[in-house]
């Protein structure tokens, strides 16, 4: 009988070159790049390019690829309609999910190219990737009574996005904070969302399809939506001084910490220290060091702590993702989206490399149920235990 491995823990399923992951020493690797040799120099756009192509651009390529991206961005008047008819309640993951999927009926090569051209592949990956930020931006402020703002071909892409966002151009300290958000969350192996989009691309399903199968991966709480629960966690904590009684009853009531422990690292994740950095830097600048008080001192706690220290927990990339987020003025239910635009870069990496060496993804199960049952005539059935409330 084969070996059973819950959630696939463990288990290695194919061989791919886009990244490389260390959880026992803390180590990301993106195309041959310690994340720590990337985060502190590379831009978002960069990041795409070694991504798709595995090599960090020249200027000309890193200028062409801003180019297209930029050109990409703006909606069309039906996709606009659209998002002025969804109802202000929607979760903005489900509006990601569904104006993702809608792009795709607006690419006039959708019916006619073969869906495994790398070429017609990459202008397709160009197409989600400028347009997402562009519709999660209209929607935020629809959803605020505000008009959208079209996008800018003359600012990169995470300036242009705080500029859709807000309507006005954004600090250089902000748009670095993003764009470092960006870098850092952009591909992570075979995680649960990126391995749903190979899983669809392994079908032949087109780039669209599979990118829609990681968004809604993505939304679940195990995975994006985890980042959203962690600010949700810093308001009830409030402030500082009830960082440690929070704590304690916590740990009195087996109550889940959100952001600390990775199915993967068993270190400090090598993403959060950036992102401390940056969340540090943020609150000087504002003067409101609220939020980053109440990580460093939550983290503090959890470090000292035995049970942490005795399961190797520590904060993964959405402990200090969320003030982070917080501070640069977007609400926790957007954090999830924020995930996707900068993820969608890694999704069309990886869905393009399947395509590239294909093989139909198609586990087996081990059966546990009943067999040899016989066929009961319905006459014979009887109606003990039915439920026939309409």
């Amino acid at each position: 009988m084969a070996e059973i491995k819950a959630g696939l823990e463990g288990v290695v399923v194919g061989q791919q070159d886009i990244s490389f992951i260390n959880g026992e020493v803390g180590e990301l690797i993106y195309r041959g790049y310690h994340i720590d040799e990337l985060a502190p120099s590379a831009s978002f756009e960069e990041i795409v390019f070694l991504l798709w192509h595995g090599k960090l651009p020249t200027k000309q390529e890193l200028d062409a690829l801003k180019e297209r991206l930029a050109s990409c961005r703006a909606l069309n008047d039906s996709q606009m309609k659209f998002l002025k008819s969804i109802p202000h309640y929607a979760r903005p993951m489900s509006v990601c999910r569904t104006g993702v999927s809608q792009i795709a009926l607006y690419d006039t090569s959708y019916q006619t190219l073969e869906v495994y051209e790398r070429g017609t592949n990459l202008a397709r990956a160009d197409n989600i990737l400028s347009q997402a930020p562009t519709i999660i931006a209209a929607f935020s402020r629809l959803r605020r009574g505000f008009k959208p703002i079209p996008p800018r071909e003359d600012l990169d892409h995470a300036a242009n996005f705080l500029w859709m966002l807000n309507g006005k151009d954004p600090s250089p300290e902000a748009v670095r904070a993003f764009d470092l958000y960006l870098v850092l969350t952009a591909e992570h192996g075979f995680n649960a969302s990126t391995f749903s989009c190979r899983v669809t691309a392994s079908t032949w399903a087109n780039i669209y399809a599979s990118v829609v199968s990681g968004i809604g991966t993505l939304s679940g709480h195990s995975h994006g939506g985890a980042v959203q629960a962690v600010m949700n966690q810093f308001m009830e904590i409030g402030n500082i001084d009830n960082v440690e009684p929070w704590f304690n009853g916590c740990l009195e009531t087996k109550k889940r910490i959100m952001g600390i422990g990775h199915r993967v690292y068993k270190t400090l994740d090598p993403r959060a220290p950036h992102l401390r950095a940056k969340v540090q830097e943020l609150s000087k600048l504002s003067d409101n060091r609220k939020w980053y008080d109440i990580a460093i001192k939550l983290e503090e706690l959890a470090s000292k702590n035995e049970y942490f220290q005795e399961r190797k927990l520590y904060p993964n990339v959405d402990f200090y993702s969320a003030p982070l987020l917080y501070m640069l003025g977007l609400e926790p239910d957007m954090y999830s989206p924020m995930f996707a635009l900068s993820r969608i870069a890694g999704w069309c990496a990886h869905i393009m490399g399947q395509y590239e060496n294909n093989r139909l993804i198609r586990p087996r199960a081990e059966y546990i149920g009943p067999k040899g049952l016989k066929w009961t005539p319905m006459e014979e059935r009887g109606n003990f235990g039915a439920d026939t409330t309409l």
